[in-house]
């Protein structure tokens, strides 16, 4: 099928003005003591319920300034502009006994003479994402130094409520899927006050300001709750251009239907006659987070609808290849924009949008109406792909290449599970994500606050929620657990004592929470809330919810008794090695407790495998790979084991989530040689056109999964065998598996510098080129052969 030509031409990588980064300097008062700035609100509103609104301050200076800092926060989200330009978005989404303020140096936007700051401020109050907690509306913003104090928000400052707003729910009931990304954007142009943000605007028909009766304030101080500010510890996101993709349908009717299509599909500005109704299909080409960005000319009386979707659906309600159109139609989440006869009206919804198909519906009225320009500014956070990897198998490339758009579509100011459906931070999704970012990017910052955020979760029972931040609490016991296993990784992986040290208490609490369900016969007995595992089971009236294997509700689980132990022994190294010895000795002697039982129990003589319980009626895929990974069984009989479940097709299968960990397995036990037959799911996807993976194979909701971006961290830790050595990557250990590839090179970032190797196959055995930074030692294993590498270039060579 041939597309229609590009009708968008617009340049990429063009920074915004808010691309500064949080470097300055944030002084001693603003963490130490109470913000002279006030919370304001605007006077006569409801500080619960819906409003979008805009604040303003303007002042004198005598000169340019060579820094002028100030923090800013709002409730539930802000964009602030200085004199008319875009410099910071936030608060990075937290809790409220966390709440994030940004620090951002806006002299490089002001003037000698008048300067003006503002800001558009939201509440969506029952229409926001569920990853959205609020306290009520409000916005602050405080200068750094008593220099910077003329700008402290105050009854000085000027608001207004924007009537032009109103909420466009999502017909969740016609998407039939779980959705809580937030409702769209519903824009009355005639009600819009043009120009609020450039200086010069006539602000004095609005409001002063109202004072709320609480001071600003950093955590620690006061005696009541509401926001207890700290500092946001990612750095402030870029947004570039993106030029909108191909028309690939678009079906005016009009008493001209010729002309108006010849004009939509020519490049910008186009015409749409007046009296006239249709349709702009466009297909992007890949998955995208931006804020659609579309400014038009006269059309008053018109409406414009945008709906964005990852996939067009049949007829039939599938997806099929994701390159198709003919047939298809879009459904999903809609923005919905009424011109009102203005020049240059600009809109762009006050929240990011995730698509790779995007839909024009236009209905124009009594006069016609141009579109001057549409575009996208992208959003997400700022991950930079410092790793590669390349092999002989050509796959591997396309692989690399859509998992890590995977990975970067999924990091925001949280990590998301899935950027359009829910844009939620969930422990299983974070696990994986964090080690694809370490790998990958080397940049732990989000990874050290998804850590800290999923520890303020936790309820009084000990565990922590299974997403957060979140309005809508959810416990998934296991996500738990993985969240233990998120610390482990991260102590093996960064020289950052001080901050792991802090998590312990809360992993005590976790672990005593397991323990105290342990029943007589050694494993876990019943375990109440939501004890999902893989997608793999379905949902059923036993279990009433999906992705619960047997045992769960009647006890008696051997996949979780297995992770139960699992997660032990990773907190028995971590707590041995902080000097608590007695704990440590403690929590191995309970793994072993518990994983001599499910052997007992669980392990079936006449199948050679675990059973999913002890009554032996079903087995998984799930359950013997944690038996490998918790060494249930001797060694020697490992490998074997994972050999008869992966043949085995009349067992519980994993799905794309959970194939993570039999990678794992296989990287255990040394056979890491099978990891390219376990991608073929990955293959599957790229031959039917998806460009981002999706969260499960077909049918799946969700086009863009986190978890599914796993080989862009399989293909370092597995093909190239770089992993850790020692806690804080103190030492590297190097043990490939080519498998049956004839080559594999790449490169990992390290804190002392890239990690880098390139593997040749010989007819009797392997060439292998390391080259570590200075400051870094280790080992390269092959076929339990080792051989000592220090910093600088190494060459090693391998034989049968």
């Amino acid at each position: 099928m041939k597309s229609l030509p590009l009708i968008f031409l617009i340049f990429l990588g063009l920074p915004s003005a808010n691309s500064q980064a949080p470097t300055a300097n944030i002084a001693p008062r603003i963490l130490d003591n109470f913000w002279k700035a006030r919370w304001v609100v605007c006077p006569g509103e409801s500080p619960k319920q819906y409003g979008v609104y805009h604040f303003r301050k303007t002042f004198d200076l005598k000169k340019a300034p060579a820094s002028f800092v100030v923090h800013v926060s709002a409730d539930n989200r802000y964009r602030l502009f200085v004199n008319g330009q875009p410099v910071s978005s936030g608060p990075a989404r937290s809790d409220l006994g966390h709440w994030n303020f940004e620090t951002v140096d806006i002299a490089p936007q002001l003037k000698a003479g008048k300067n003006t700051l503002a800001a558009i401020v939201w509440n969506a109050a029952e229409h926001a994402p569920f990853a959205q907690i609020s306290y009520q509306t409000g916005f602050i913003l405080q200068g750094n130094t008593e220099a910077e104090d003329l700008v402290n928000t105050d009854k000085t400052w000027r608001v207004l409520r924007n009537e032009a707003y109103r909420p466009l729910p999502v017909d969740r009931g016609k998407l039939q899927a779980y959705f809580v990304t937030g409702d769209g954007d519903d824009v009355d142009a005639s009600r819009y006050p043009w120009g609020w943000e450039q200086p010069g605007f006539d602000d004095s028909k609005w409001k002063n300001a109202e004072q709320l009766w609480f001071a600003g304030k950093p955590r620690g101080l006061g005696s009541d709750g509401n926001w207890m500010l700290v500092p946001r510890s990612i750095p402030l996101f870029t947004e570039e251009k993106i030029k909108m993709g191909n028309v690939v349908r678009s079906n005016f009717a009009s008493t001209n239907p010729g002309k108006a299509k010849a004009q939509a599909t020519d490049s910008l500005p186009f015409v749409i006659p007046k009296n006239t109704k249709g349709k702009i299909l466009i297909d992007q080409k890949m998955l995208v987070n931006a804020y659609p960005t579309l400014t038009t000319t006269g059309g008053k009386g018109a409406k414009i609808t945008l709906t964005y979707a990852e996939a067009l659906f049949d007829k039939n309600r599938q997806k099929g290849n994701r390159n198709e159109w003919e047939g298809k139609e879009i459904m999903g989440i809609q923005d919905r924009f009424s011109p009102d006869g203005g020049k240059g009206r600009v809109f762009r919804p006050l929240w990011f949008r995730t698509w790779r198909w995007l839909q024009l519906d236009i209905e124009t009225g009594d006069e016609p109406l141009t579109i001057n320009d549409l575009h996208g500014m992208s959003y997400g956070y700022p991950l930079e792909a410092k790793a590669s990897f390349k092999s002989s198998d050509p796959t591997h490339e396309q692989i690399w290449k859509v998992g890590w758009r995977t990975a970067q579509r999924c990091a925001g100011e949280t990590y998301f599970d899935c950027p359009y459906y829910e844009q939620l931070s969930y422990v299983g999704d974070t696990r994986i994500q964090a080690l694809i970012s370490l790998y990958v990017s080397g940049d732990d910052r989000l990874v050290r606050k998804s850590i800290e955020d999923f520890d303020n979760s936790r309820i009084p029972d000990g565990l922590t929620q299974s997403r957060y931040p979140c309005n809508d609490m959810q416990i998934i016991p296991t996500y738990s657990l993985f969240w233990v296993s998120m610390v482990y990784d991260y102590w093996m992986l960064r020289n950052d004592e001080v901050f792991v040290k802090k998590f312990r208490p809360g992993i005590e609490d976790v672990l005593a929470w397991e323990e105290a369900r342990i029943a007589p016969n050694g494993m876990l007995g019943p375990v109440e809330w939501w004890n999902f595992v893989d997608w793999s089971w379905e949902w059923s009236e036993e279990e009433r919810i999906g992705g619960v294997p047997p045992g769960v509700a009647r006890g008696g689980s051997s996949i979780l008794t297995l992770q139960y132990a699992y997660t032990l022994r990773q907190a028995a190294a971590l707590f041995d090695f902080f000097g608590e010895k007695e704990k440590a000795t403690a929590y191995s002697r309970r793994a072993d407790s518990l994983v001599e039982a499910t052997y007992r129990l669980c392990w079936d003589e006449a199948r050679g495998m675990f059973a999913d319980n002890p009554t032996k009626a079903t087995f998984s895929q799930h359950a013997n790979i944690l038996a490998v990974l918790t060494d249930a069984l001797p060694k020697a009989q490992q490998p074997a084991l994972l050999r008869k479940i992966m043949a085995d097709k009349s067992i519980t299968q994993t799905t794309l989530y959970f194939r993570f960990y039999l990678l794992e397995a296989l990287k255990k036990t040394g056979m890491g040689d099978e990891l390219s037959p376990q991608l073929d799911d990955w293959r599957a996807m790229l031959d039917m056109g998806l460009t981002t993976f999706a969260e499960k194979p077909e049918p799946t909701r969700s086009d863009c999964h986190a978890w599914s971006a796993a080989p862009n961290y399989q293909l370092l830790s597995t093909v190239l065998g770089i992993n850790t050595g020692s806690p804080g990557f103190g030492t590297v250990r190097i043990e490939p598996n080519l498998g049956s590839l004839t080559f594999a090179e790449g490169k990992m970032p390290h804190p002392l510098g890239n990690i880098s190797v390139k593997l040749d196959k010989m007819d009797n055995g392997y060439k292998a080129v390391v080259m570590l930074p200075k400051g870094l030692d280790g080992e390269m294993v092959w076929r339990n052969e080792r051989k000592a590498l220090e910093g600088g270039k190494v060459e090693v060579l391998f034989f049968k």
